[in-house]
């Protein structure tokens, strides 16, 4: 009932969320390749009459980058934006968004100078009248067409270089899932090739970065839509689970009776349609996926490859993800070794830090776990539990920033790959974020996570650990150095005694002054005085 109640309420809002501007598809905005549509407070491009921005060219990073694509020009998402547009919004001060409209993250009002910060709950920690809000705003989205953006379903080429578009509307949730989608999935070649060997969000430096942007713009649109300005999205702490506790009636949803591959009829999702999982499908036509409803969403928890998967993530497993200092190490993919990045997304042992391609554990595993639509990459962000799931993610990755403390340069700044550098945007944002703007605490983006603000006390100590950590791998070396410098002090001090011995007796024999020159007084006064 109340949920029912909730829902009626909240079809009064009617907002949106992001991937094209709806705006910025004609074909004059993708032909001229420009995307400054006015802000509505003062109808100037970018809001510029009121100082929040201006329409300038977008500058790109030519950092290098790895040698995984071997390809130019034949993907839509290379160099993002610029198959599209070259010139947009650029945002002034604490101004964001495709017209210069919102707020950064962090800040709110009508100015954008309000510093605040939402806190993230554990969704075993909300009452049960703020769960069925959380159940009434993922429904609102699915069934609100969002009015600000639109998805491409056909490539620039397709297209005919803009001069006829091809975009579609969707709804809210949707439009997320579509997101996830177009980072992901594999490069059309032409004909009936494809190139498998790509993905701008996963696999290398940006999965963490990007799955924050993520969740903060699906976070920020649901805020909009409702007008409940301090929503958050729950996180499932899965450490130690021995099943999938949310997979109940009462949360996320349970199993049905007679198809153990679907929902209960009592789930709260059990009549939500998926898109975008017909990847072989979009490949061999050559195609995107158009936000076709493709039918129900799917899971089996525990009924999967057990040889690939053994078990979900421990605690142990997470401590050990922390306690690596690299961020990123050699090839910076998912043949990294010893990398925090590679071994929190599962594709190295979180027992050595080892990659292994045979296993996928940590991130991965929960993936595999669920066995349905959760273990499709390019269609996994259908399942609500992917919200939940990438936000524990995300409060690991806030830890390590917490422990660790590094700058911002030790996010890879070239040789990633494509995507993947610092300075490279994300796809498929507009407005545009680069990579390296969200290797940052999630304080100064605004948000923090419940079960973190009770070890805020022990940053310092992290602080100290992680140099102690260093020095524990060092301590023979250093060991080692130590004897060396003693035997040669000990040597040292047996040649200066044996030679002032021999310059005593001979000062003994010499007459003594019994008073010094003026100049050698004045020396030894200041050498007294030093």
């Amino acid at each position: 009932m109340i949920l029912a109640v909730l829902y009626c309420l909240l079809w009064s809002f009617q907002t949106s969320a992001g991937h094209f501007p709806r705006a910025c598809v004609s074909s004059k905005n993708l032909m001229e390749k420009e995307c400054c549509p006015p802000w509505s407070g003062d109808g100037s491009p970018c809001g510029q009459l009121s100082g929040r921005g201006s329409c300038q060219n977008i500058l790109l990073s030519n950092a290098p980058l790895g040698p995984q694509f071997p390809f130019t020009g034949v993907d839509d998402r290379e160099s993002w934006p610029s198959i599209f547009y070259n010139r947009t919004c650029q945002c002034s001060g604490n101004f964001t968004g495709f017209d210069c409209g919102n707020c950064k993250f962090g800040f709110w009002g009508p100015n954008c100078t309000d510093r605040r910060l939402l806190v993230r709950r554990n969704i075993f920690d909300l009452s049960a009248p703020e769960k069925d809000k959380f159940f009434a705003y993922l429904t609102l989205a699915k069934h609100t067409i969002s009015s600000d953006y639109v998805i491409p379903i056909g490539t620039y080429g397709q297209m005919k270089n803009g001069s006829t578009p091809m975009f579609s509307d969707i709804n809210i949730y949707d439009l997320f899932v579509w997101i996830h989608y177009y980072v992901s999935m594999d490069a059309l070649l032409g004909g009936s090739e494809i190139w498998r060997d790509i993905d701008f969000a996963h696999e290398a430096p940006a999965f963490l970065p990007w799955h924050r942007l993520f969740l903060l713009r699906w976070e920020q649109e649901i805020q909009k839509l409702t007008g409940d300005e301090n929503f958050t999205i729950p996180y499932w702490d899965w450490r130690d689970a021995e099943k999938c506790d949310i997979c109940t009636d009462e949360y996320m949803g349970g199993q049905h009776p007679a198809n153990p591959n679907l929902l209960s009829p009592a789930s709260f999702f059990s009549s939500w349609q998926i898109i975008c999982s017909r990847l072989e499908e979009y490949n061999s036509h050559q195609s995107l996926c158009n936000g076709t409803p493709e039918g129900p969403l799917q899971r089996n928890p525990g009924n999967h490859d057990k040889s690939r998967t053994p078990r979900l993530p421990s605690s142990a497993d997470v401590e050990f993800c922390l306690s690596l200092t690299q961020y990123e190490s050699g090839s910076m993919d998912k043949a990294a070794n010893f990398s925090f990045r590679n071994t929190l997304e599962g594709f190295a042992s979180p027992l050595t830090g080892i990659a292994d391609a045979s296993q996928s554990s940590m991130h991965n595993a929960l993936h595999i776990y669920m066995n349905g639509t959760m273990s499709q990459v390019q269609g996994s962000a259908n399942d609500p539990i992917f919200l939940l799931h990438h936000a524990f993610v995300d409060s690991i990755f806030e830890q390590w920033l917490r422990r660790h403390h590094p700058l911002q340069e030790v996010y890879p700044e070239a040789n990633a790959p494509i995507g993947h550098n610092r300075e490279s945007y994300m796809v498929p944002f507009i407005p545009l974020y680069r990579n390296g703007d969200f290797f940052i605490s999630s304080k100064d983006l605004g948000y923090d996570y419940s079960y973190l603000q009770d070890s805020d006390s022990d940053s310092f100590q992290d602080y100290i650990k992680s140099y102690l950590e260093q020095a524990g791998r060092i301590w023979s070396w250093l060991l080692g150095a130590a004897m060396v410098g003693a035997a040669l002090t000990a040597l040292l001090a047996g040649l200066v005694s044996l030679l002032c011995g021999h310059k005593r007796k001979e000062l003994a024999e010499e007459k003594q002054p019994l008073l010094m020159e003026k100049e050698d007084y004045h020396s030894l006064l200041y050498q007294s005085h030093l």
